[in-house]
Formats: structure tokens, sequence, C-alpha cells
């Protein structure tokens, strides 16, 4: 049952059982929820306004495909670096998911990842090549990247508490923000504001990139980047519910710190 404003209906993916989308799409790791030691009392974090998305500020990239391969993970992080670089020069690069997906040894490439540990990986290669160096090709292969062609690295990262007002406060101060959810209900969707009555918060399976948020006739979203194209959902975006921990999308919020 939904309880927002999200439909349903005939999807790339609705020709898949539940099982077979799950196993070709959904396949981020998740150790339980964490919570950041720095944590914000709610009552102490005043918003601006009820509306702010990344796009509007140019540090968001182009939706992209991550196929058949359980890459979401580095999709994910990868969106957040390049907003944090963005951030920091100005500039929009595009950079290389395939090179996490063959050079990351922490996660699992196309069978799966965990993005809190992601940024750790980054910081052991030393660095991040472009996408028109390291091609993205959807399967798993030789990690040959090359230390020479490094445009970006991180110092570091930062879990991000479960308080979703903290994390709007958080977003719109320093960019778009890897997040994950149990995502399920998404194999489905065409659009408006995802509430799905049975949506285990525990069972989050999938990483994706939150740019923002609004409120729509009374009922608070996140407008969140996904990694399935531009036909998916809303021209590759979707939204879910604000507030109350919707399918677990409050669970994992991480940030690459890059000084």
């Amino acid at each position: 049952m939904e309880q927002g404003t999200a439909h349903y209906g005939v999807t790339q993916f609705s020709d898949l059982t539940s099982e077979e989308f799950k196993t070709r799409y959904l396949r981020m790791r998740f150790d339980g929820p964490i919570v950041s030691e720095d944590l914000t009392p709610e009552e102490d974090v005043t918003m601006d306004n009820e509306k702010f998305d990344w796009r509007e500020h140019g540090a968001v990239g182009p939706v992209l495909d991550q196929g058949k391969c359980g890459s979401c993970w580095a999709f994910s992080v990868i969106g957040n670096v390049v907003g944090q670089w963005f951030r920091k020069t100005g500039h929009l690069l595009a950079l290389s998911e395939q090179q996490l997906v063959d050079c990351d040894y922490l996660d699992d490439g196309c069978d799966g990842g965990y993005p809190p540990q992601t940024y750790t990986a980054i910081q052991k290669m030393g660095g991040l090549e472009l996408a028109s160096d390291y091609p993205y090709t959807g399967v798993g292969g030789i990690c040959h990247m090359d230390k020479s062609k490094f445009v970006a690295y991180v110092n570091g990262s930062t879990i991000l508490p479960l308080s979703e007002k903290v994390q709007a406060q958080k977003l719109r101060a320093i960019g778009p923000l890897s997040s994950a959810l149990n995502a399920d209900t998404l194999q489905l969707y065409k659009g408006g504001i995802m509430r799905p009555k049975w949506c285990d918060p525990a069972g989050v399976n999938h990483a994706v990139l939150t740019v923002g948020y609004g409120v729509q006739n009374g009922k608070p979203y996140w407008i969140v980047k996904n990694s399935w194209g531009e036909d998916f959902g809303e021209e590759g975006y979707f939204r879910i519910y604000r507030g109350d921990g919707t399918c677990g999308i409050n669970s994992i919020v991480t940030t690459a710190i890059i000084k």
C-alpha cells in the first residue's frame, strides 16, 4: 500500500521476478545503521527554507546506467565525490566508477559494495581518474588504473546522524550525499513521492545519491538520483518521503572529506 503520491506501472524491470530484480540490481551490502558521533540535536537544526536542489547549482552530473552490474555503491560514492570537488574547485568532473569496480579491493565489484568503506579504498588507491580515461564497462575487470591520471582524491569521510532534519541541513551546506535504501519497490516505480507502507528499513540493498529536498502538498520528500538510466522514474530520479526513515533512506548517509 502506498501512503505517498507515488504511482507504479510497467518499467524496464517489469519482466523480472522480484528475486531476479534484487539479484541483478540490488547488491549493496548492509551491516546495519551506523550513527555519527557528531550528533546535532534535531531542535538545534534550523532550515532556511523547505526546498533545495543541487542540480540547480551545478553540483550534479548526468544520470548514468549501471547496467546489470551491482555497482550502485560506486555510482553513489562517485556522485558524492563529484559534488565535493565541484564545491572545492567550481569544476564538475566525470570521475570513473569503473576504477572502483576494478580496483577497490575492499568492495566486491559487480557483486556489491558498502559506501562507507569505499572512501577508505579511494584513499588507499591515492585518487580517481576521469571516466574518459577509465570508462565504464558494466563488468568487473583487471585493475589498470594509472596514478599519473588521477584528477581527484579524498582525505576521509563522514557518516551523518540518522536525523533527517540534520541530513537536510548538511545536504544544503555541503552538497549531494551518498545514501542508501531498501529499493524493492523501485522495480515498478514511475513517479511521485514514494512512501510504501511495507518497506523494511533494515533491508537496505541499494546505494543512491540524494541531491535535494522539497515539500509537495504538505508531504516532505528527498530528491534522489539513481543509476538506472534516464528512462527510470522521473528522468532517472525518484522522490521518497522525508522525515520517518522511509525504506531506511536515512540509514547510511555519508560524504567524502576533501581538504
